[in-house]
């Protein structure tokens, strides 16, 4: 298992065969790659502030949750912070598994999790200012089904 906390650029394709060629046994491999987005045209840039130490250990908590829940193989998530353009990757998440089923749903718990409850503070740098992103209503019923 691997918990990556980041100001770095990583890649994608690269972290994804790494991954998955450690990942012995495995008979799947499912991914997930989130991207800045700028849905009102506004935005100039994201900026992702965390407390290190504590946001490893609470990611580290949460992959160690699934990876027993799912009887995972492996697991990986990386998240970024600092100032972000759109179109970069903000966070990756990979889990391995013997089924697919597993692998597709320890996935969606992580990147449920992160999207609401991983200690991450998201401000968006808009042309006319700054606003710092609100939880959203559907992100909080996600984490209701787990």
């Amino acid at each position: 298992m691997r918990i990556a906390v980041q100001a770095a650029p990583f890649d994608q394709g690269a972290e994804l065969q790494a991954f998955s060629a450690a990942a012995s046994g495995a008979g799947a491999v499912v991914s997930f790659s989130g991207l800045v987005r700028d849905e009102a045209g506004r935005l100039s840039a994201l900026e992702i502030e965390y407390y290190p130490g504590m946001t490893e250990k609470a990611l580290a908590s949460i992959a160690q949750e699934a990876v027993s829940r799912w009887s995972l193989l492996d697991a990986l998530v990386i998240h970024r912070h600092g100032r972000l353009l759109v179109g970069e990757a903000i966070m990756m998440v990979a889990t391995a598994s013997t089924h697919r089923a597993d692998a597709f749903s320890a996935a969606e718990f992580l990147m449920d999790y992160l999207k609401s409850r991983a200690p991450f503070w998201k401000k968006e740098l808009l042309a006319d200012g700054a606003d710092w992103v609100r939880a959203k209503d559907t992100d909080e019923n996600a984490l209701k089904r787990w």
